[in-house]
């Protein structure tokens, strides 16, 4: 079962700093001015390191829009389809009873 080793990579946990997250850096110091310390923090820092993956705003439009073209494509040809083989007729709510 299975199928053979998988080769993944397990990335080193140096590279991942607060500094290049600014949003992580303002967190960091509401919690100085405080008194506090999150020693978590630094696990959160691939979510918001744009060095890394970008800026929020990237990351959201490749995930809403992934694959749309070829979506698209497909619902234009189902439609098509569809209509070239005579489908659609009596799906609706026409006048008669």
């Amino acid at each position: 079962m299975g199928g053979g080793a998988a080769n993944y990579s397990i990335p080193d946990w140096r590279k991942y700093k607060v500094e290049n997250a600014p949003e992580l850096v303002q967190v960091q110091r509401a919690l100085a001015s405080h008194g506090l310390k999150d020693p978590w923090l630094r696990n959160e820092v691939w979510r918001f390191d744009t060095t890394q993956f970008g800026s929020h705003g990237p990351r959201l439009r490749l995930a809403f829009f992934r694959g749309f073209k070829w979506g698209l494509i497909a619902a234009v040809a189902t439609v098509a389809i569809e209509r070239s083989l005579g489908g659609g007729h009596g799906h609706g709510h026409g006048d008669h009873h």
